[in-house]
């Protein structure tokens, strides 16, 4: 079983500030994203993972209520390249794993604003972005609402 490293601080009652790093990968015009089978939204893969790390696309402060909890996350979004190994289809989900008490699965999305948008990805603002990527870092602070509304 993996060890669970991540960084969270619950504050009485329902505030929860964590931080979080995750990935964004490109195929075939196509970016990799997951969720929990038990949520209705999907976002970009983060956590453990052998993967090649590029550069530093965003630093994201978001906040947002989920779960019944107000959350202030600080992500951190990178270029990621995945193993030629890891499987494509533009239609079915191509991976599933247990994380935890969480069953995880991974589809790709085209990698367009109006496909991301209708997927509901969070944090929100990426999908605007998806097409063109920042030049240099970008520092972002963002509210993405009432999620539990999803």
């Amino acid at each position: 079983m993996v060890e669970d490293t991540r960084i969270r601080m619950k504050f009485k009652p329902k505030r929860i500030f964590q931080m979080r790093v995750a990935g964004i990968a490109f195929r075939n015009g196509h970016v990799l994203v997951h969720r929990a089978t038990h949520e209705k939204f999907w976002t970009f893969p983060g956590g453990r993972a052998e993967v090649s790390v590029g550069r530093l696309l965003w630093v994201v402060e978001n906040f947002f209520h989920y779960e019944g909890k107000d959350w202030h996350e600080l992500g951190f979004y990178y270029l990621m390249d995945l193993p030629e190994s890891f499987p494509f289809d533009e239609e079915k989900i191509v991976h599933r794993v247990q994380d935890g008490k969480n069953a995880l699965e991974f589809r790709w999305a085209k990698a367009t604003t109006e496909a991301l948008t209708a997927l509901d990805i969070p944090p929100y603002f990426i999908a605007a972005e998806i097409e063109n990527l920042p030049a240099s870092t970008r520092h972002v602070v963002w509210d993405d609402g009432n999620l539990d509304d999803k």
